[in-house]
């Protein structure tokens, strides 16, 4: 998570109610960004039929949305700063809502693309911008943190809500409901998010557009790569490959002569940075892939209906919104490196009993215990990283820091519906345990850091 910090105000203090009102209307942005990455899992083969879509089509309709989120939030808390975080805040949420309420009617899969990767970049916007506005509503330290509690239950419900809702609106009425939804999430989180109690101050913090550009480039080439490669399209997956092979040395020279780079490098020169990002990656690797992958396997090998496959995820999601608050406490007593190796641990046991449940062609309703214990695993990693990479970057970067950690999640998410998408060609099985060893791996890394010492 992004923390923007904002100068004192000259204004009177808002009353508690409007704060209360704004802080909801905060939460209820990232709820609704949040919502948008998981509640089109269910609508796959809805969507897949009515547009006639391959397999791979339905990959870039899930990852056009986090390759531009993830790319740009890379920038986001410096345009928020630049710009104002609320300006910003409201522009995305606005930008948002339009580009959802669009998708509802696209006609083709090239638009609903383009509409994704649109609603990528407000979804960006939003995310380090309520960070900012937070910091301006709640000053004083404590108050602070109770705030952002509030903000991470609130927005921690979109993932286990995304499947159960997704299921109940394509039921209804088809893979578009699950985009009309945001309209008017939207509209309240406009309502509740005006006045000056919120407005955040501009800064001259500077934006490379170019480096940012370049980054969104990486990153969706080696996507492209990826899913034209599980596709078997072997000219498409080499010129992807050689577009990447051009981007990645001009984002490296980009990088190294910018007076404001994408990335902080003293970040990764940081071994305990570096090995919580890659936790973080592999844990939205791990979640995205299976909310890639098990909703295809269900409905389609199953006969699973949509709103029958959202009910089997609940034991996935609802760890969700049950325990990220007894890992903070956790996370207080011993610091953030048991819940972390812990959910890592999950991730792996969950990703391999899904596997073994797949090859055994098991009941649907077998996949429960697998799918509790990733979502246990999800929920034990995910709280304890902000704190363990935050913790372990150099002084003054906490900011870039918990940018990077976003941006990185965002990635790992999106290499998981590339990669696990093109595994379950050979069988969903396979799949959950390629997600289950890029947990080991992740593991096994972050054990081998030296550790930050324990709170007292």
């Amino acid at each position: 998570m992004t923390v923007v910090n904002s100068a004192p105000s000259a204004d009177p203090a808002p009353s508690r109610g409007r704060r209360a009102g704004a802080l909801t209307g905060i939460s209820l942005g990232y709820f609704m960004v949040l919502l948008d990455t998981t509640v089109l899992s269910v609508a796959e083969p809805d969507l897949a039929s009515s547009l006639g879509t391959s397999t791979a089509g339905l990959q870039w309709a899930v990852t056009g949305y986090t390759v531009v989120f993830a790319a740009l939030l890379l920038s986001a808390g410096a345009a928020a700063d630049r710009f104002g975080a609320e300006r910003l805040f409201r522009c995305g949420v606005t930008v948002f809502a339009l580009a959802s309420l669009l998708s509802a009617a696209a006609p083709g899969l090239g638009v609903l693309l383009l509409l994704r990767a649109v609603s990528g970049a407000a979804a960006a916007a939003c995310v380090p911008a309520s960070m900012a506005m937070i910091a301006r509503l709640y000053p004083e330290p404590a108050a602070r943190a109770r705030a952002i509690a509030v903000w991470a239950a609130i927005s921690g419900a979109a993932v286990a809500a995304g499947p159960l809702a997704g299921g109940a609106l394509v039921g209804a009425a088809g893979w578009r409901a699950v985009f009309l939804v945001n309209v008017p999430l939207a509209l309240a989180v406009l309502a509740l998010t005006r006045g000056r109690s919120v407005s955040c101050p501009r800064s001259g913090r500077r934006i490379d557009w170019p480096a940012q550009l370049a980054a969104v480039a990486v990153l969706a080439l080696l996507t492209d790569a990826l899913i034209a490669a599980g596709a078997r399209s072997w000219i498409h997956a080499a010129w992807s490959s050689a577009g990447l092979l051009i981007a990645v040395p001009a984002l490296y020279a980009r990088e190294r002569r910018s007076q404001a780079p994408v990335i902080d490098r003293a970040l990764l020169r940081s071994a305990r940075v570096r090995s919580g990002l890659l936790a973080a990656a592999a844990a939205n690797f791990a979640l995205a892939g299976a909310l890639f992958v098990l909703p295809l396997l269900l409905q389609r090998e199953r006969h699973l209906s949509a709103l029958q496959t959202g009910l089997a995820f609940l034991p996935l999601t609802v760890p969700f919104a049950v325990n990220p608050p007894l890992t903070g406490k956790i996370v207080a007593r011993t610091g953030p490196r048991p819940p972390i190796l812990a959910g890592l641990a999950l991730l792996v046991v969950g990703g391999t009993l899904l596997a073994c449940t797949v090859f055994a062609d098991g009941a649907s309703r077998r996949l429960a215990p697998g799918l509790l214990l990733t979502g246990l695993g999800i929920s034990c990693v995910l709280p304890a990283l902000a704190a363990a990479v935050i913790s372990a970057a150099p002084p003054g970067t906490a900011g870039a820091a918990g940018g990077l950690l976003n941006a990185v999640r965002q990635v790992g998410a999106t290499l998981g519906v590339a990669l696990m998408g093109a595994a379950a060609a050979a069988g969903t099985g396979w799949s959950l345990l390629l997600s289950a060893g890029v947990c080991a791996l992740a593991g096994t890394a972050f054990a081998r850091t030296h550790p930050a010492a324990a709170p007292r």
